[in-house]
């Protein structure tokens, strides 16, 4: 019976090479799998998973009309994986658990739990309430000395920790970390800034 998963991690958690992995695993067996990644994202390029390491695939586009259950309807896959699932609306969510359900389809959604301020994305919270199964991905604290498990992102703008402001602004580590929460309140500026 096939499940909605979702596997969140902090940034730098390996969320998107362990995407295209699955999608190399159901490709290398036959099985045809289909992508989504939100408009929003367009560090490397549009419609595009990519992980830190170089892998890269492209995906569908998913913006605020785009029915992901009418898409998945009509393309009948093996397995639906979808990068940065915070950045979807909850409705989304709920076309993607209607996928499993109605379709029985797995789903497996990658993405962040919280942003920069704390707080759930809209995306993140929907995976949450929704999903069959979720899974951390962990990473450890971005602070060269700590050791500990990251369970927060710290944005920094000019080298300064900015901890309000609008929720959502695509980066990557030029404006992002993920610390634990003793580094998130107390950042050590000159480990965390250096290149």
């Amino acid at each position: 019976m096939a499940k909605l998963y979702y596997r969140f991690g902090q940034m730098n958690a390996s969320k998107s090479i362990q995407l295209l992995t699955v999608a190399h695993n159901y490709e290398e067996q036959g099985k045809r799998v289909t992508l989504f990644t939100p408009a929003i994202d367009k560090r490397y390029g549009h419609g595009r998973i990519a992980s830190r390491v170089g892998i890269a695939k492209d995906a569908m586009v998913v913006d605020d009309d785009t029915n992901l259950f009418d898409i998945v309807a009509s393309q009948r896959p093996d397995c639906v994986l979808v990068d940065e699932v915070q950045f979807l609306r909850a409705y989304h969510v709920q076309q993607l658990a209607r996928v499993v359900d109605e379709l029985n389809i797995a789903v497996i959604m990658y993405g962040l739990l919280k942003d920069y301020r704390n707080q759930f994305f809209e995306g993140s919270q929907a995976a949450i309430l929704w999903a069959d199964q979720i899974e951390e991905i962990k990473t450890i604290c971005a602070d060269p000395n700590c050791n500990r498990k990251a369970t927060m992102i710290l944005k920094l703008k000019d080298g300064t920790p900015v901890y309000d402001g609008e929720q959502i602004e695509v980066g990557g580590n030029d404006l992002y970390r993920s610390v634990c929460r003793r580094h998130y309140f107390h950042p050590n500026l000159e480990d965390l800034t250096a290149d």
